[in-house]
């Protein structure tokens, strides 16, 4: 066991933790005034919920051990077993109980992620089964595929250093199956739907890079190279999306803050799962071709009129998708000996596996969440009321305003 390793994981951790309420002012400072604390009380209520499930059974879903390359086994439920000595499977050099820490706040965050997708409309009771729901039948599964021991993706040499595919694919493609089903908002694509506080956007912006550190360094877990690359590429694929994201909007109107702060935002997306695995150079492409792909895919967005409500799927599932593939691309061993050669040396079979583990993923998400979303509309219903929306979530769900 290695002390610094340990104080790195932890501290990690504790930065990972600090990106979910981030988000809540990243979202809450684009709906509209009236649903603000709602918006920000989806991710805090996350933060509490999840962290009871994954002590409970989604950790030993996830991580625990393997049944038929698919989930793990409740031999962990209420971690039985994890404890203050090293796992060598996971981590070798710091406590096995760190290491579900960290994990943990994984899984908090990424369906606080989807909480994009139906601000201002949904039930505040609704929400919660569905995370719960969501969290158990495709969080936890698609975790194991790509990083518990034994899981089929893992074993084909999927390539995810921090989440890519199994954080920011799964909620951005999970965040548009839940559109088609949830209503659109009253007067969408009709009236003018202005942010309430751009600055608690760029806020929460600022937060989300900052504990990006920790998502990515932290997820060499330890104290080490490794850890200090994925730090310097993280910055560097933020600042290369955030830049191009600015231009492109110089180009059609003018260099906004919110398109800013929306490409850095897409940018940490990108990088996440190639952090252990490209060169700067290769970090600072993919950021920049982020902010195309994402931009392009608002764009189409709006063209189809889907009531995605704050990009969700542009940002984090057309950035979680571009970054999987680009780590088949531009991964090379020479960053990491133990992961893989992409494309640009010479390797095309890492590139197709990145490919099948993405789309495998996406088709997944997709689809499972449109089956527990119709399944929670039918039985509990997904919208509040025409009146409950019209006066806001903030007081119809909370009775409490953000503003008086």
């Amino acid at each position: 066991m290695n002390t610094g390793d340990t104080a790195w994981v932890l501290t990690s951790s504790a930065l990972v933790m600090l990106m979910t309420p981030a988000l809540g002012l990243f979202y809450g400072g684009m709906v509209r005034r009236k649903n603000l604390l709602s918006t920000i009380m989806f991710s805090f209520a996350i933060l509490a919920v999840m962290s009871i499930q994954w002590v409970l059974y989604g950790y030993s879903l996830s991580f625990g051990p393997d049944q038929w390359g698919i989930i793990g086994n409740l031999k962990w439920l209420g971690l039985q077993g994890v404890g203050q000595d090293v796992n060598p499977d996971y981590a070798a050099t710091i406590p096995h109980i760190a290491f579900m820490s960290f994990q943990m706040m994984f899984a908090v965050i990424t369906p606080a992620l989807i909480s994009g997708a139906f601000v201002e409309r949904i039930k505040f009771s609704s929400f919660l089964i569905f995370t719960v729901l969501w969290a158990t039948l495709v969080y936890d599964p698609v975790a194991h595929w790509v990083w518990g021991v034994g899981g089929w993706l893992r074993n084909l040499g999927a390539l995810d250093f921090a989440g890519g595919t199994v954080v920011h694919i799964t909620a951005g493609f999970a965040a548009l199956a839940f559109s088609f089903i949830i209503k659109k908002r009253k007067g969408f694509s009709v009236i003018n739907m202005e942010p309430n506080n751009i600055p608690f956007t760029i806020i929460g912006a600022a937060l989300l890079w900052f504990g990006w550190f920790g998502f990515n360094g932290g997820s060499a877990l330890g104290s080490n190279g490794l850890a200090a690359h994925a730090f310097l590429v993280t910055n560097i694929a933020a600042a290369a999306c955030g830049l191009t994201w600015m231009v492109i909007n110089w180009i059609y109107r003018k260099p906004s803050a919110l398109g800013m702060a929306t490409g850095a935002v897409v940018g940490l997306v990108a990088i996440t799962p190639a952090a252990g695995f490209v060169s700067p150079a290769s970090a600072l492409l993919i950021g920049a071709l982020a902010a195309v792909f994402s931009t392009a895919a608002i764009n189409l967005r709006n063209k189809l009129k889907i009531d995605e409500s704050l990009d969700v799927w542009a940002c984090h599932g057309i950035g979680g998708l571009w970054g999987a593939i680009a780590t088949g691309i531009f991964a090379s061993k020479a960053v990491n000996p133990a992961g893989a050669d992409g494309l640009i040396y010479g390797n095309w079979s890492l590139l197709g596996v990145q490919v099948l583990a993405a789309l495998t993923v996406v088709v997944f998400a997709f689809v499972a969440t449109l089956i527990i979303a119709k399944v929670v509309d039918v039985i509990w219903g997904l919208n509040v009321s025409e009146a409950e929306e019209q006066v806001g979530l903030d007081i119809s769900q909370h009775g409490e305003e953000a503003y008086y």
